[in-house]
This record gives C-alpha cells, structure tokens and sequence, in this order.
C-alpha cells in the first residue's frame, strides 16, 4: 500500500520504489501518431534513467528520433499510486545495460539471447514527473466522501498529488 508520509517525505524514492515494482506501465512516444504501449521498466534512479528492452524494428524505436520526449505511465500494484513520468528517450543498445536487467522473462523474447542483432533497448531521461497517492481504505475513502458532503466548503482527503523535477 502507498504511504502518505512517504509521498509527503520522499516522493522521488517513492516514485522509483514504484517504478521498480510493476511488471510493466504504458509507454508513449510525443507526437507519434501512435498509442502507448506496455513495456517493462528498468529505473535506475542514480541517473534518473529508466531502460526498456525492445526489438530493434519495432514501431516505438522508429518512431525515437534526436531530442525525441517521451511519457511513461505507472499505476501501483495496488491501484493507490498513479505516477506520470517525462522526458527525453532514445536507442541505445547498451551491452552493459543489457547485461544488468537480463532475466528469464526478458529471455523468452529473444531468440539469440543477448547477442539477438534484433534486440536494442530504449532509455528515457527522466525530467519530470507528477504523483498521485490515493487511500486504499473504503471506509477512510467513505468517510472523506461523507464529510465533504456534509459541508460547502470541504473537499475529500484521499490523496495526494506531488510535481517532481529532476536534474
């Protein structure tokens, strides 16, 4: 479950821990006349990156071009933690990178293993991002929701919104 005191306290440790535990969020490419898609996150949060395997002729590497802008979408694991991700994205087949986030399950997709010529991966420098963490409790969301109604001037506490920068 999401932490208010966390989102409050450390939102961009927040922000990673959630990245990094999601199988997957919705990537899409600025002005590509393209919807987003599911891909799996890699975030390294040292350099504010987040690495995405993918197979070289697919549509979002052809759509990456010099200075392309990127947004990378993430709900949490239990659906109190809604973050939208920004900035710059490009291709870069990095060995190294390649090396560090290889699994079973990133396997399965290549035939040729990490040597497949087909695989490349996409990294997004991450900017900015916005947060939303919201009550998981039905009866903390019910009594916010009572409250407000109860009063003009009240609006529910469920959540909490945060805008971050990064370097």
């Amino acid at each position: 479950m999401a932490s208010f005191s966390e989102a409050r306290d450390h939102p961009a440790r927040q922000l990673w821990d959630q990245v990094n535990d999601v199988s997957a969020g919705m990537l899409g490419i600025d002005g590509a006349d393209m919807h987003m898609q599911p891909m799996a996150p890699h975030a390294d949060p040292k350099t504010n990156t987040i690495w995405f395997y993918t197979k070289s002729d697919a549509d979002i590497v052809r759509a990456v071009k010099p200075g392309t802008r990127a947004h990378f979408c993430v709900v949490g694991k239990d659906h109190d933690y809604h973050a939208c991700l920004a900035g710059k994205i490009e291709v870069r087949p990095d060995p190294s990178r390649i090396e560090q986030y290889w699994n079973s399950v990133v396997a399965a997709w290549y035939e040729e293993g990490k040597k497949d010529p087909n695989l490349t991966m996409l990294v997004m420098h991450v900017d900015d991002a916005e947060i939303w963490v919201s009550t998981g409790s039905k009866l903390k969301f019910g009594w916010e929701i009572a409250k407000a109604n109860l009063s003009d001037d009240k609006m529910p506490e469920v959540g909490i919104k945060r805008h971050l920068q990064f370097a």
